[in-house]
Protein backbone atom coordinates (compact mmCIF):
# COMPACT_ATOMS: atom_id res chain seq x y z
CA UNK A 1 0.00 0.00 0.00
CA UNK A 2 1.19 3.51 -0.77
CA UNK A 3 1.69 6.04 1.97
CA UNK A 4 -0.49 9.12 1.89
CA UNK A 5 -0.81 12.63 3.18
CA UNK A 6 -4.30 14.09 3.58
CA UNK A 7 -4.53 17.81 4.26
CA UNK A 8 -7.84 19.52 5.10
CA UNK A 9 -8.29 23.26 5.72
CA UNK A 10 -10.06 25.03 8.57
CA UNK A 11 -13.12 27.13 7.89
CA UNK A 12 -15.21 29.99 9.13
CA UNK A 13 -18.96 29.86 8.61
CA UNK A 14 -22.06 32.04 8.49
CA UNK A 15 -20.19 35.33 7.79
CA UNK A 16 -23.04 36.96 9.69
CA UNK A 17 -26.38 36.34 7.96
CA UNK A 18 -25.27 33.30 5.93
CA UNK A 19 -26.49 31.05 8.73
CA UNK A 20 -25.67 27.35 8.22
CA UNK A 21 -25.22 27.99 4.50
CA UNK A 22 -22.03 30.03 3.89
CA UNK A 23 -18.51 28.81 4.56
CA UNK A 24 -15.00 30.06 3.81
CA UNK A 25 -11.87 27.87 3.87
CA UNK A 26 -8.86 29.18 5.78
CA UNK A 27 -5.16 28.30 5.73
CA UNK A 28 -4.95 26.34 8.95
CA UNK A 29 -4.88 22.58 8.51
CA UNK A 30 -5.62 19.13 9.83
CA UNK A 31 -2.99 16.84 8.32
CA UNK A 32 -2.94 13.04 8.27
CA UNK A 33 0.00 10.89 7.24
CA UNK A 34 -1.16 7.35 6.58
CA UNK A 35 0.82 4.13 6.27
CA UNK A 36 0.14 0.41 6.38
CA UNK A 37 0.08 -1.10 9.87
CA UNK A 38 -0.86 -4.31 11.64
CA UNK A 39 -3.72 -2.58 13.47
CA UNK A 40 -5.47 0.77 13.58
CA UNK A 41 -3.33 3.22 15.48
CA UNK A 42 -3.70 7.00 15.67
CA UNK A 43 -0.62 8.93 16.73
CA UNK A 44 -1.18 12.53 17.83
CA UNK A 45 1.56 14.89 16.65
CA UNK A 46 -0.10 17.96 18.18
CA UNK A 47 -0.63 18.37 21.94
CA UNK A 48 -4.27 19.39 21.46
CA UNK A 49 -5.03 16.00 19.91
CA UNK A 50 -3.52 13.81 22.63
CA UNK A 51 -6.83 13.55 24.53
CA UNK A 52 -8.50 11.65 21.67
CA UNK A 53 -8.53 7.84 21.28
CA UNK A 54 -5.52 6.27 19.62
CA UNK A 55 -7.32 3.24 18.17
CA UNK A 56 -10.20 2.59 15.77
CA UNK A 57 -12.60 4.45 18.08
CA UNK A 58 -10.92 7.73 17.09
CA UNK A 59 -13.49 9.97 15.39
CA UNK A 60 -11.53 10.28 12.14
CA UNK A 61 -11.04 6.52 11.87
CA UNK A 62 -14.66 5.79 12.79
CA UNK A 63 -15.78 8.17 10.05
CA UNK A 64 -13.53 6.37 7.59
CA UNK A 65 -14.73 2.90 8.64
CA UNK A 66 -18.40 3.95 8.49
CA UNK A 67 -17.88 5.47 5.05
CA UNK A 68 -16.16 2.35 3.71
CA UNK A 69 -18.79 0.12 5.28
CA UNK A 70 -21.49 2.01 3.37
CA UNK A 71 -19.68 0.94 0.19
CA UNK A 72 -19.27 -2.65 1.36
CA UNK A 73 -15.51 -2.30 1.79
CA UNK A 74 -13.36 -3.32 4.76
CA UNK A 75 -10.39 -1.00 5.10
CA UNK A 76 -6.92 -2.38 5.86
CA UNK A 77 -5.58 -1.17 9.23
CA UNK A 78 -3.29 1.84 9.13
CA UNK A 79 -1.06 4.00 11.24
CA UNK A 80 -2.56 7.48 11.08
CA UNK A 81 -0.32 10.29 12.30
CA UNK A 82 -2.37 13.41 12.93
CA UNK A 83 -1.36 16.99 13.45
CA UNK A 84 -3.51 20.10 13.51
CA UNK A 85 -3.13 23.84 13.85
CA UNK A 86 -6.90 24.35 13.89
CA UNK A 87 -8.06 25.41 17.38
CA UNK A 88 -10.48 22.81 18.71
CA UNK A 89 -14.10 23.70 19.51
CA UNK A 90 -13.53 27.37 18.77
CA UNK A 91 -15.72 27.94 15.69
CA UNK A 92 -13.05 27.30 13.06
CA UNK A 93 -14.37 24.05 11.67
CA UNK A 94 -12.21 21.54 13.54
CA UNK A 95 -14.95 18.89 13.57
CA UNK A 96 -15.82 19.52 9.92
CA UNK A 97 -12.17 19.09 8.94
CA UNK A 98 -12.05 15.80 10.88
CA UNK A 99 -15.15 14.55 9.06
CA UNK A 100 -13.76 15.44 5.65
CA UNK A 101 -10.41 13.86 6.59
CA UNK A 102 -12.18 10.63 7.59
CA UNK A 103 -14.08 10.45 4.31
CA UNK A 104 -10.93 11.16 2.33
CA UNK A 105 -9.10 8.49 4.34
CA UNK A 106 -11.73 5.91 3.41
CA UNK A 107 -11.78 6.97 -0.22
CA UNK A 108 -7.99 6.93 -0.50
CA UNK A 109 -7.00 3.65 1.15
CA UNK A 110 -10.20 1.86 0.13
CA UNK A 111 -9.92 3.05 -3.49
CA UNK A 112 -13.64 3.84 -3.38
CA UNK A 113 -13.70 6.48 -6.11
CA UNK A 114 -16.28 8.64 -4.31
CA UNK A 115 -17.29 11.68 -6.40
CA UNK A 116 -16.75 15.02 -4.67
CA UNK A 117 -20.49 15.79 -4.62
CA UNK A 118 -21.11 12.49 -2.82
CA UNK A 119 -18.33 13.29 -0.34
CA UNK A 120 -20.13 16.54 0.37
CA UNK A 121 -23.40 14.73 1.01
CA UNK A 122 -21.72 12.21 3.32
CA UNK A 123 -19.91 14.95 5.23
CA UNK A 124 -23.05 17.07 5.60
CA UNK A 125 -24.89 14.05 6.97
CA UNK A 126 -22.26 13.68 9.70
CA UNK A 127 -21.98 17.42 10.41
CA UNK A 128 -25.64 18.39 10.09
CA UNK A 129 -25.18 21.04 7.38
CA UNK A 130 -22.89 21.69 4.45
CA UNK A 131 -21.23 25.06 5.08
CA UNK A 132 -18.08 24.10 7.03
CA UNK A 133 -17.60 20.71 5.39
CA UNK A 134 -18.21 22.25 1.96
CA UNK A 135 -15.52 24.85 2.54
CA UNK A 136 -13.04 22.25 3.83
CA UNK A 137 -13.76 19.98 0.88
CA UNK A 138 -13.87 22.51 -1.97
CA UNK A 139 -11.84 25.43 -0.61
CA UNK A 140 -12.69 29.09 -1.16
CA UNK A 141 -16.14 30.50 -0.47
CA UNK A 142 -19.06 28.11 -0.63
CA UNK A 143 -22.79 28.76 -0.48
CA UNK A 144 -24.84 25.64 0.11
CA UNK A 145 -28.38 24.56 0.85
CA UNK A 146 -30.14 21.23 1.24
CA UNK A 147 -33.11 20.52 -1.01
CA UNK A 148 -35.37 17.52 -1.52
CA UNK A 149 -33.03 16.47 -4.33
CA UNK A 150 -29.85 16.75 -2.29
CA UNK A 151 -27.33 19.50 -1.60
CA UNK A 152 -26.83 22.44 -3.94
CA UNK A 153 -23.44 24.14 -3.61
CA UNK A 154 -21.85 27.09 -5.36
CA UNK A 155 -18.10 27.61 -5.08
CA UNK A 156 -16.11 30.84 -5.51
CA UNK A 157 -12.33 30.75 -5.22
CA UNK A 158 -11.01 34.22 -6.03
CA UNK A 159 -11.92 36.57 -3.17
CA UNK A 160 -8.95 38.91 -2.51
CA UNK A 161 -9.46 39.19 1.24
CA UNK A 162 -7.82 38.05 4.46
CA UNK A 163 -9.42 37.04 7.74
CA UNK A 164 -8.01 38.04 11.12
CA UNK A 165 -9.43 35.73 13.76
CA UNK A 166 -9.55 36.41 17.50
CA UNK A 167 -9.96 33.32 19.67
CA UNK A 168 -10.32 33.40 23.47
CA UNK A 169 -8.97 30.64 25.68
CA UNK A 170 -12.46 29.84 26.92
CA UNK A 171 -14.54 27.29 25.02
CA UNK A 172 -18.10 28.03 23.94
CA UNK A 173 -19.97 24.76 23.48
CA UNK A 174 -22.07 24.49 20.35
CA UNK A 175 -25.01 23.28 22.45
CA UNK A 176 -24.90 26.45 24.54
CA UNK A 177 -24.68 28.62 21.43
CA UNK A 178 -27.67 26.81 19.94
CA UNK A 179 -29.76 27.12 23.09
CA UNK A 180 -29.83 30.93 22.96
CA UNK A 181 -31.37 30.95 19.49
CA UNK A 182 -35.14 31.49 19.21
CA UNK A 183 -37.29 28.55 18.22
CA UNK A 184 -39.21 30.71 15.74
CA UNK A 185 -38.72 33.95 13.82
CA UNK A 186 -41.66 36.04 12.68
CA UNK A 187 -42.35 35.78 8.95
CA UNK A 188 -41.59 39.44 8.19
CA UNK A 189 -38.33 39.24 10.12
CA UNK A 190 -37.30 36.06 8.31
CA UNK A 191 -37.93 37.76 4.96
CA UNK A 192 -35.69 40.63 6.02
CA UNK A 193 -33.02 38.22 7.28
CA UNK A 194 -33.02 36.34 3.99
CA UNK A 195 -32.69 39.56 2.03
CA UNK A 196 -29.70 40.62 4.10
CA UNK A 197 -28.04 37.27 3.39
CA UNK A 198 -28.73 37.59 -0.34
CA UNK A 199 -27.17 41.05 -0.49
CA UNK A 200 -24.13 39.81 1.47
CA UNK A 201 -23.37 37.23 -1.22
CA UNK A 202 -23.93 39.72 -4.04
CA UNK A 203 -21.64 42.24 -2.34
CA UNK A 204 -18.88 39.67 -1.87
CA UNK A 205 -19.08 38.65 -5.53
CA UNK A 206 -18.94 42.29 -6.65
CA UNK A 207 -16.18 42.96 -4.11
CA UNK A 208 -18.23 45.74 -2.61
CA UNK A 209 -16.67 45.37 0.81
CA UNK A 210 -18.52 48.20 2.53
CA UNK A 211 -21.91 46.72 1.70
CA UNK A 212 -20.70 43.23 2.63
CA UNK A 213 -19.63 44.54 6.04
CA UNK A 214 -22.97 46.23 6.64
CA UNK A 215 -24.79 43.02 5.81
CA UNK A 216 -22.61 41.06 8.24
CA UNK A 217 -23.56 43.53 10.95
CA UNK A 218 -27.23 43.40 9.89
CA UNK A 219 -27.68 39.70 10.62
CA UNK A 220 -31.03 38.72 12.19
CA UNK A 221 -30.49 34.97 12.42
CA UNK A 222 -28.01 34.32 15.23
CA UNK A 223 -25.55 37.07 16.12
CA UNK A 224 -27.99 39.27 18.10
CA UNK A 225 -28.56 36.30 20.43
CA UNK A 226 -25.05 34.88 20.63
CA UNK A 227 -23.19 38.13 21.21
CA UNK A 228 -24.39 38.12 24.80
CA UNK A 229 -22.28 34.99 25.39
CA UNK A 230 -19.12 36.74 24.19
CA UNK A 231 -18.05 39.71 26.34
CA UNK A 232 -15.06 40.35 24.05
CA UNK A 233 -17.14 40.85 20.90
CA UNK A 234 -17.69 44.62 21.14
CA UNK A 235 -14.03 45.35 21.87
CA UNK A 236 -12.87 43.28 18.90
CA UNK A 237 -15.43 44.94 16.64
CA UNK A 238 -14.41 48.45 17.73
CA UNK A 239 -10.71 47.80 17.13
CA UNK A 240 -11.40 46.14 13.79
CA UNK A 241 -13.65 48.94 12.57
CA UNK A 242 -10.99 51.55 13.37
CA UNK A 243 -8.16 49.65 11.72
CA UNK A 244 -9.26 48.62 8.27
CA UNK A 245 -11.73 45.74 8.63
CA UNK A 246 -14.76 46.02 6.39
CA UNK A 247 -16.74 43.44 8.35
CA UNK A 248 -16.82 41.52 11.63
CA UNK A 249 -18.79 38.36 12.40
CA UNK A 250 -18.88 35.38 14.69
CA UNK A 251 -16.92 32.49 13.25
CA UNK A 252 -19.45 29.68 13.21
CA UNK A 253 -21.11 29.58 16.61
CA UNK A 254 -18.11 31.30 18.26
CA UNK A 255 -16.27 32.03 20.42
CA UNK A 256 -13.83 33.01 17.65
CA UNK A 257 -14.55 36.33 15.99
CA UNK A 258 -13.62 36.76 12.33
CA UNK A 259 -12.57 40.18 11.03
CA UNK A 260 -12.69 40.48 7.24
CA UNK A 261 -10.19 42.80 5.60
CA UNK A 262 -8.67 43.55 2.22
CA UNK A 263 -5.35 41.78 1.83
CA UNK A 264 -3.15 44.90 1.85
CA UNK A 265 -4.63 46.00 5.21
CA UNK A 266 -4.36 42.64 6.96
CA UNK A 267 -0.95 43.04 8.60
CA UNK A 268 -1.89 46.32 10.26
CA UNK A 269 -5.18 44.97 11.57
CA UNK A 270 -3.43 41.86 12.88
CA UNK A 271 -0.87 44.04 14.70
CA UNK A 272 -3.51 46.23 16.34
CA UNK A 273 -5.64 43.30 17.50
CA UNK A 274 -2.65 41.34 18.74
CA UNK A 275 -1.41 44.41 20.62
CA UNK A 276 -4.80 45.08 22.24
CA UNK A 277 -5.65 41.45 23.05
CA UNK A 278 -2.42 39.69 24.07
CA UNK A 279 -4.30 37.11 26.13
CA UNK A 280 -6.17 35.84 23.07
CA UNK A 281 -5.03 33.93 19.99
CA UNK A 282 -4.95 36.38 17.08
CA UNK A 283 -4.24 34.89 13.64
CA UNK A 284 -3.72 36.47 10.23
CA UNK A 285 -5.30 33.97 7.86
CA UNK A 286 -5.57 33.69 4.11
CA UNK A 287 -8.27 31.92 2.13
CA UNK A 288 -7.44 28.36 1.14
CA UNK A 289 -8.67 27.90 -2.42
CA UNK A 290 -7.71 24.23 -2.85
CA UNK A 291 -9.77 22.43 -0.23
CA UNK A 292 -8.96 18.90 0.85
CA UNK A 293 -5.77 17.62 -0.81
CA UNK A 294 -4.36 14.09 -1.02
CA UNK A 295 -0.78 13.24 -1.94
CA UNK A 296 0.99 9.90 -2.18
CA UNK A 297 4.67 9.48 -1.36
CA UNK A 298 7.30 6.79 -1.17
CA UNK A 299 7.84 5.13 2.20
CA UNK A 300 11.26 6.68 2.74
CA UNK A 301 10.49 10.08 1.18
CA UNK A 302 10.38 13.19 3.31
CA UNK A 303 7.05 14.95 3.62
Amino acid sequence: MKNWRIKVPASTANLGPGFDSVGLALDRYLTLTVSSHHLWEVKALSPSLEEFPSDETNFIVRTALDTANAYGIELPPCLVEVKSDIPLTRGLGSSAAAIVAGIELADTIGDLGIPKKKKLELAAKYEGHADNVGASLYGGLVIACETDDGIELQHIDDLPISVITVTPKEELKTEEAREVLPEKIHFSESVKAGAVSNVLIAALLKQDWKVAGRMMKGDFYHQPYRKQLLPHYEKVEQIADKNGAFGVALSGAGPTIACFVEEEKANWLYYKLHQALPHMLVQNLSIDNKGAAIKSYAHDAAL
